[in-house]
């Protein structure tokens, strides 16, 4: 159903696939070393990250990428898990395929410019926002003092904590007063993943840009982009629903704190919510000598990726991958290799305070995946006295309507259906009978149920997963940098399963 919109499959074949054809495609390795050294040039960078940035001048070294957006202290915790999985293939790769060298690369969504999806995260359930009055890409917003007062809440909240010195500590050298978003959390970043090789990339560089200069020029004046991305999606539309949805331009104007979408009126190219025009000479000279100004949108921004870097692979949310589907055409036209997509790896973390809880309750982490009426329903048939469940008696109770429908079909036929609609109204009589008798038992474990509450709360905040909502600071705090080294150890590859990780 899906395979004509993806090119190849999530396995070690299909990474080698992808291997000889990005042989084939020119990437600029030079300038894509070039940058990351300047962007490193003011961090302390690892050996193993200079070792890996050197690597990328080999026509032999690959990268195997994830992306996101730098949300607030990185966000909700699969932002964690999208790098570490990157991290781990990358690793995973390099056993299998010692011929070649791969590096795990973070590109940076910088500049997104949605500050209400990012200016918050939730710590141990508190939600922590910063509130600002800054417009244009997040990225390039600079940390205020209504910023660093979020750190002082954090050090009240985290101190008690065997880490939670370190990770204050840590976010207040990363989010210092004045220094812009992309930078911090790129510092921050390569504070915790270093260690293991991870490159750390700004795309929004002019000289990067550059090498999309052919690609937005056909995006502005041509709509290309937007013409074949959109019959691509109407034959997605016929056994999937597409998550993006192109534009006839797909690029914003990116300067100081504007990043607003570009539109054609009237002959003019206008930046939408700006009092900026550009005639079709004067947006053309603009492009060639300020790339940068030029932002791509969920169209271009995985084609961008892929055009300056020898990548392989793009680990990625559901949601992430859904779009991709949609530009399996628009690579093809570009001549850029479709990366092998990967769904990135998801955990639950369960402390010791929790999983003593579930097992009081005679229950299992696995079990908690269950609603919480499921969750009654089973403690109440376990521990109850008296039997709350007439599956038997339904049972029963249809051998009986079948004798007497058949008694009765002998005498008269049309007997018949006036026994199943007897039938039909005392079954359902009967399972409202078994709802209220449930009912009538959770009451005498009123106790077990809010102690269901209380770990669903924690485990599955928001009814959903714990993944999307926490911050990995509180995680840090209690168990300092083994948390990352044990996500890491219990990463997977290519495997696409879900890990439970549960402290003894």
């Amino acid at each position: 159903m899906l395979r004509p919109f993806y090119s190849l499959p999530s396995t070690l074949d299909g990474i080698k696939q992808a291997i000889e054809r990005k042989k084939q495609q020119p990437v600029n390795r030079k300038l894509l070393v070039d940058v990351l050294n300047e962007q490193y040039e003011k961090v302390a960078s690892t050996d193993e990250v200079k070792k890996n940035i050197e690597l990328l001048l080999s026509q032999n070294t690959f990268t195997v990428c994830t992306a996101h957006q730098p949300n607030l202290f990185t966000g909700p915790l699969y932002f964690v898990y999208k790098v570490l999985h990157a991290i781990k293939l990358a690793s995973y790769l390099k056993e299998q395929l010692p011929q070649y060298n791969f590096v795990p690369v973070y590109y940076m969504g910088s500049e997104d410019a949605d500050f209400a999806e990012l200016n918050h995260t939730y710590v141990d359930g508190k939600k922590i926002e910063w509130n600002k009055e800054q417009k244009g890409a997040v990225g390039r917003m600079l940390v205020d003092k209504t910023l660093v007062q979020l750190i002082d809440e954090l050090e009240g909240q985290l101190y008690a904590e065997q880490y939670g010195k370190e990770v204050v500590d840590l976010l207040r050298r990363c989010y210092s007063n004045g220094k812009d978003i992309q930078t911090a959390t790129f510092e921050l970043v390569n504070e915790l993943y270093g260690q293991f090789g991870l490159v750390v990339l700004i795309p929004d560089h002019p000289l990067l840009k550059q090498e999309m200069i052919n690609v937005f020029e056909e995006d502005l004046f041509n709509s290309k982009p937007f013409e074949i991305v959109r019959k691509t999606s109407e034959r997605l539309q016929e056994s999937y629903e597409p998550q993006a949805y192109p534009r006839e331009i797909n690029l914003f104007y990116l300067k100081d704190d504007i990043r607003e979408r570009i539109e054609l009126q009237d002959e003019q190219y206008v930046v939408v919510n700006a009092d900026l025009k550009f005639s079709d000479e004067e947006l053309r000279s603009e492009l060639k000598q300020h790339p940068e100004r030029f932002s791509p949108n969920v169209i271009l921004r995985g084609l961008f990726q892929e055009t300056i870097l020898p990548n392989l692979a793009f680990i990625g949310g559901g949601g992430e991958i859904a779009y991709w589907l949609q530009l399996k055409d628009l690579f093809e036209h570009y001549h850029v290799v479709f990366p092998v997509l990967v769904l990135r790896n998801s955990f639950l973390v369960v402390e010791e305070k929790w999983n003593e809880k579930i097992r009081k309750l005679d229950l299992t982490v696995s079990d908690l995946f269950l609603s919480e009426n499921e969750l009654m329903k089973m403690i109440v048939t376990k521990n109850s006295e008296n039997k709350v469940s007439l599956n038997g008696n339904f049972e029963r109770a249809e051998e009986f309507f079948e004798q007497i429908r058949t008694q009765a079909e002998a005498i008269d036929k049309s007997l018949s259906q006036y026994v199943s609609s007897i039938k039909a109204r005392s079954i359902k009589d009967l399972e409202e009978l078994e709802k209220k008798m449930l009912r009538a038992e959770k009451r005498k474990f009123e106790e077990h149920q809010r102690q269901i509450q209380k770990i669903k709360a924690a485990l599955f905040p928001n009814n959903g997963l714990q993944e999307r909502v926490e911050n990995f600071s509180w995680f840090y705090a209690k168990w300092g940098r083994s948390f990352i080294t044990e996500l890491l150890n219990n990463s997977f590859a290519l495997e696409q399963e879900f890990c439970i990780l549960m402290e003894k």
